[in-house]
């Protein structure tokens, strides 16, 4: 009946069954666990008429002009550009970190001093991360990387990850940088937007395909298990192609032991104002149990007198209890995470692609391409 089984119907297992079902011809069956498509990228509109991302905020951001390209097949766009602020020392100030928040944050004189250094020995519109900056050799610029690193940085990185900063990789330290220039957006890439009507919007209309059957409410082991080097299909062993975007470690039943990842709790609340903050999203790396609180109406405008918002409390992945959302990444994970991967190379047809797959983080853009890629790859 199928050509082509895909476990997760997220951006990695939609990309994918899209391309099988255009491009192919071939007949896609997607299982998804949940009750919805789009994985955590998942929206729809609450009481109040707003449109909220029930598993936290995602901005579509990318320099992929293939990816823009790709994907407004299926979605017309609202440009948006993100503003992050932060809370400190009871102030809102912007993030990343920028000459604009060093100006609002320090005395005139000193300010001025440290922002000097900071363009001596940086280019303007560069970015820093934090721990380079802390082994500078500057004493005006180490004052500043102390400053950051405990304002900013460490306890946001302790509540987010559980851990230290020095005990997680430079590839997830280094999203947090020093930015030396005045752009106060989040992001730099070229092209910035919301899908228009929203991400299940966008999901739907690039799953509406005659080739492509879905089934919701649907584990992986309810229907398939792994044999040997085969992967069986209702107890038949299947030939076609299997993309699995789920995690590697409940594939094989934990064999080599648990991957560890770090969950939120999410706390939607309604407030009976018609704005609650003066940025979509608003940090608090200190003195509060959450990380952050974004109001989704400066995301989707929506005329309503009352909005929406969500404080985000990280917490330990918990298997049946919450989401896995973010792989935490240290070497000894990586080890373990490697032994599952060479699992998936003894069984011909299976391809592991995704975020938790992969255990790695991507944005939508990286994923979107990676699944394009993969797709070419593919005989």
């Amino acid at each position: 009946m199928f050509d082509v089984i895909i476990i997760g119907a997220g951006f990695a297992g939609s990309v994918l069954a899209e391309r099988f079902a255009t491009q192919k011809d071939k007949k896609v069956l997607i299982l998804e666990r949940r009750q919805h498509i789009g994985g955590n990228c998942f929206d729809e509109r609450d009481e109040n008429g707003i449109l909220i991302h029930k598993y936290g905020p995602h901005l579509f951001h990318t320099d992929y002009e293939d990816v823009w390209k790709y994907l407004s097949q299926f979605t017309n766009w609202d440009v948006y550009h993100h503003h992050v602020q932060a809370m400190i020392d009871g102030q809102i100030v912007p993030l990343p970190f920028n000459l604009n928040t060093l100006q609002k944050l320090f005395p005139p004189r000193l300010a001025d001093k440290l922002e000097a250094a900071l363009l001596n020995r940086y280019d303007y519109n560069t970015k820093v991360p934090i721990l380079k900056l802390k082994q500078s050799t500057d004493k005006d610029l180490r004052y500043l990387a102390d400053y950051v690193y405990e304002k900013i940085f460490l306890h946001y990185t302790e509540k987010q990850w559980g851990l230290s900063p020095e005990n997680i990789e430079g590839a997830v330290t280094a999203r947090v940088p020093v930015f030396v220039g005045r752009d106060d957006r989040y992001f730099n890439d070229r092209f910035q937007a919301v899908p228009s009507k929203g991400y299940t919007a966008l999901f739907k209309k690039m799953l509406n395909h005659k080739n492509i059957k879905l089934m919701l409410n649907t584990n992986f082991n309810d229907i398939m298990k792994i044999d040997g080097d085969k992967i069986l299909f209702f107890d038949q062993p299947f030939e076609g192609k299997i993309i699995y975007t789920g995690q590697l470690d409940e594939l094989f039943d934990e064999k080599f032991g648990a991957l560890p990842y770090r969950s939120l709790d999410m706390k939607f609340e309604t407030v009976n104002i018609e704005n609650y903050q003066s940025a979509s999203t608003v940090n608090y790396p200190n003195n509060y149990d959450f990380t952050r609180i974004t109001e989704f109406k400066k995301i989707h405008h929506t005329n309503s007198k009352s909005t929406t918002i969500l404080k985000e409390y990280p917490q330990n992945y918990v298997r049946g209890k919450n989401t896995p959302y973010y792989p935490i990444f240290t070497e000894d994970n990586q080890k373990r995470y490697e032994q599952y991967a060479t699992e998936v190379n003894k069984i011909q047809n299976l391809i592991a692609v995704g975020r938790l797959a992969e255990y790695r983080y991507y944005d939508m853009d990286d994923i979107v391409k990676r699944a394009l890629d993969v797709f070419g790859e593919i005989q």
